[in-house]
């Protein structure tokens, strides 16, 4: 990889799961396009303009996932909401699913979850939340009332 790739990454996650974290936030009540932009701002890594929010409103809403009702505002000119249909709701339930497992193979990938299953530890890693430049698990040994053994820690 070249050392510019790195930064790509970022970009290429957020352009994958920003229309499902627009569905996201649609669950709960209906939103109008810059409230949704505020929201998606202030969550780290989502960051997204205006020129990038309401051409993927529009694609939803004709993918049937969203609809639109024109509201007043008392701040000025009428504000289009939208609100998630029950196409919406299920495609964002699917994605749900599929985003765990993909999040939890990646983390197990990664090292930064523990493998499922008994009897499998966890993989080591150091104070910085690196992997220390050692390769293998942990496995933890608890002792009375699932406190950490004699000279173990968690």
């Amino acid at each position: 990889m070249e050392p510019g790739e790195a930064r790509q990454v970022l970009p290429q996650l957020r352009r994958g799961a920003l229309e499902f974290c627009v569905l996201a936030l649609l669950r709960d009540r209906p939103r109008y396009g810059f409230d949704l932009v505020r929201e998606l701002s202030e969550a780290d890594g989502l960051l997204t303009s205006e020129g990038t929010i309401y051409p993927l409103l529009s694609r939803l809403r004709k993918d049937g996932l969203v609809t639109t009702t024109w509201q007043e505002s008392d701040a000025g000119p009428p504000r289009r909401y939208y609100a998630l249909t029950a196409d919406g709701r299920s495609a964002l339930e699917r994605f749900v699913v599929d985003w765990r497992r993909f999040r939890d193979g990646v983390d197990r990938v990664l090292g930064t979850t523990p493998a499922p299953g008994p009897g499998r530890g966890r993989v080591a890693t150091a104070a910085d939340g690196t992997d220390g430049g050692q390769v293998g698990t942990v496995t933890s040994s608890t002792g009375a009332g699932g406190q950490p053994g004699p000279g173990r820690s968690e």
